[in-house]
């Protein structure tokens, strides 16, 4: 015999061992665009898993969008010191680094990131 089980309906809360919720409440803030709170949420999830680029990325993402650039700048050069050829951590680095008023080093970034393939 199998046993069956049934998703429960005990409410969403923003706690968990491993990210998940946090991270699940995070893509919802991001997708209603409500950066700031994305962002507040994902540095927990980043803190719980430091190696997982995708939250990062995202995390990096919520930043650039809530005007927050001098974080988004660190958090994209961590995700590219770990990843050189995240070619879209490149664009958005050289994007931020515009924002920031700071051409030749967004520049060099975009060249980069053009060269690996990604459409400015």
């Amino acid at each position: 015999m199998t046993a069956v089980t049934t998703p429960t309906t005990a409410p969403i809360t923003t706690t968990g061992p491993d990210g998940s919720r946090e991270y699940a409440l995070a893509r919802f803030h991001f997708e209603a665009k409500a950066y700031t709170d994305a962002a507040r949420l994902l540095e927990t999830v980043v803190a719980a898993e430091p190696a997982n680029l995708s939250v990062r990325l995202l995390l990096a993402r919520s930043l650039y969008h809530s005007a927050q650039l001098s974080r988004a700048a660190a958090e994209l050069r961590r995700i590219l010191e770990q990843d050189p050829a995240e070619d879209y951590a490149r664009l958005l680095l050289g994007r931020t680094l515009q924002r920031q008023g700071r051409p030749e080093e967004a520049r060099a970034q975009l060249r980069l990131a053009a060269a690996m393939g990604t459409e400015l």
